[in-house]
């Protein structure tokens, strides 16, 4: 049996977070935004005098528990970035001027003769 390797190596970094830990800034997330709650509910108290200021976040507190559900129950993205592979050091293909071998007229590559004889 022999031993056959992977052509892409799976690093560390390109596994995904824990369930745990991304349960944890799932819980982290739904906090902060419900937390962001209280304080307009507070705030909207405190400038009862500014009507429009009061009603606006009312109005902004209202939607904040949807939309912290939302967030919870959403997976957290990829990452983006690559991680830094071992690249063996390639040869580069030769950047000299090459002849180029012209046919004779009528003549095509291979040297059979054209249509005209």
């Amino acid at each position: 049996m022999s031993d056959q390797r992977r052509e892409d190596p799976v690093l560390i970094t390109d596994a995904q977070m824990s369930y745990d830990e991304e349960l944890a800034v799932r819980k982290r997330r739904y906090k902060w935004t419900m937390g962001l709650r209280f304080p307009c509910i507070i705030l909207a108290g405190f400038f009862y005098q500014i009507p429009w200021l009061a009603v606006t976040l009312l109005v902004v507190s209202v939607p904040l528990p949807w939309i912290a559900v939302l967030i919870a129950n959403d997976r957290l993205p990829r990452k983006v970035e690559k991680p830094n592979r071992y690249r063996p050091e390639r040869r580069a293909i030769e950047e000299r001027p090459h002849p180029v071998v012209e046919s004779a007229d009528g003549d095509d590559d291979a040297g059979h003769r054209g249509p005209t004889g």
